[in-house]
């Protein structure tokens, strides 16, 4: 009898088809570094004023892009119940506004006081105090939501809270939070006029997020069975995911045109690169503490609404939600609020909002794998249990139809 010929692929193509799989799934990892070797040798294209006027472009519309498919995905009950989910804004928020200004303040202390030959420079540490008081992302929390299984419906009503309170209180926050020392004075001093920031602030808002998004519920509201074949057959979420590596490529391309970045000092940079992943893993194991906390809290009757669990999609939207920092919103608001200050001074002050962002965005990339895997497994618990508890209750019930059975025979009997 013959041998069944070998139909195994030869072991070249094994490889390239486990090289080809390793980068579908990392494809976003991968295109990051991509646009920054290209914002690196090709700053002037990019960059805010560049060839591509990404400030509109950009700015308007990738983001656009984002809200009108987010617009056409998402149901507008789930809209409507989480504008009025107190509890979520209260998580998102005092987090967003109260507690990571006061991690940021109290660290950039411990620096001032550790470091008496400013090797780290000032304006690095007035840079992350005002990243701090900035509010969260506007385009990438909502995708990474998405992404790992969450709510995006709830990061997106954050997102549009968030970036409305934002321009009323970054600037009095950050002014009120500068050290009073006097290598600080061109920060505490140096204000600008805020009513031009204002104008372009909301008028992007209105025209990037609210106008896209209004139109997107048209559309589903309308033909919501046709919205919803057209979204599954062309997969258009996966092209918000694809819209964050334009703006990685904006955020970095600013950065390198300054030359600011290039003349900081190694421990600067090095500093800064460290303490942002640092930071934004802790701020989001902070988050996810707040919204799942321990059931011995959340099971005590005076206890429950204030530390009752949330779902876990909601969970997921808090943790990309809350530690994220915006550079549509900083930026601007940074030029305008330090108007009078050397050029050179605020280009060397932007670097911590421009490498926190996109260091954020590498970092949740990660995240939303790990987010992923979780939020399966509690998915599988919770069906496990619920098929148990069926299971139990069957068993309860024939155990009583044989019980009252034989009470009928007994008495039929007798």
């Amino acid at each position: 009898m013959e041998a069944a010929p070998d139909t195994a692929p030869p072991r070249w193509q094994r490889v390239l088809k486990r090289i080809a799989s390793l980068i579908l799934h990392q494809w976003l990892l991968i295109g990051m570094g991509i646009v920054c070797a290209l914002a690196y040798c090709f700053p002037n294209v990019a960059k805010n004023g560049g060839t591509i006027r990404s400030e509109y472009s950009i700015m308007y519309g990738v983001i656009a892009i984002i809200f009108l498919i987010s617009g056409l995905s998402i149901p507008r009950q789930k809209l409507i119940s989480h504008a009025l989910n107190w509890r979520l804004h209260l998580i998102v928020q005092v987090i967003s506004f109260l507690f990571i200004p006061a991690v940021v303040l109290a660290i950039v202390h411990i620096i001032l006081a550790a470091d008496p030959r400013e090797k780290i420079d000032r304006a690095v540490l007035a840079g992350y105090i005002f990243t701090a008081c900035i509010p969260t992302t506007i385009a990438s929390n909502v995708v990474m939501t998405r992404s790992a299984g969450g709510d995006d419906a709830a990061a997106l009503v954050e997102v549009l809270l968030a970036n409305i309170l934002g321009p009323f209180v970054t600037a009095a926050w950050t002014i009120s939070l500068i050290p009073k020392m006097a290598v600080f004075d061109p920060w505490r001093f140096g204000g600008g006029n805020l009513g031009s920031m204002y104008k372009e602030v909301f008028q992007q808002l209105g025209l990037s997020v609210l106008l896209p998004l209004f139109i997107g519920q048209l559309v589903r509201w309308t033909w919501p069975d046709r919205t919803a074949l057209v979204l599954q057959k062309t997969k258009l979420p996966k092209l918000a995911t694809f819209c964050l590596l334009l703006l990685i490529w904006a955020t970095f391309s600013s950065c390198f045109a300054t030359g600011a970045l290039q003349t900081l000092s190694a421990q600067s940079i090095v500093f800064m690169v460290l303490f942002n992943i640092i930071l934004y893993i802790t701020l989001t194991a902070v988050c996810f503490f707040c919204s799942r906390p321990p059931r011995i809290l959340s099971s005590r009757r005076w206890s429950k609404p204030i530390f009752k669990r949330m779902s876990p999609e909601e969970t997921i939207a808090v943790c990309f939600c809350g530690p994220a920092k915006s550079t549509a919103l900083g930026i601007p608001l940074l030029y305008a609020m330090w108007q009078p200050v050397d050029l050179f001074l605020k280009a060397k002050t932007s670097i911590p909002v421009l490498l926190y962002t996109t260091e954020q965005i590498c970092v949740a990339h990660f995240f939303v794998q790990l987010f992923r895997w979780w939020h399966s497994r509690i998915v599988d618990k919770e069906d496990l249990d619920d098929s148990t508890r069926d299971d139990v209750e069957i068993a309860m019930a024939e155990d009583t139809r044989g019980d009252h059975a034989g009470r009928v025979h007994e008495h039929t009997t007798v």
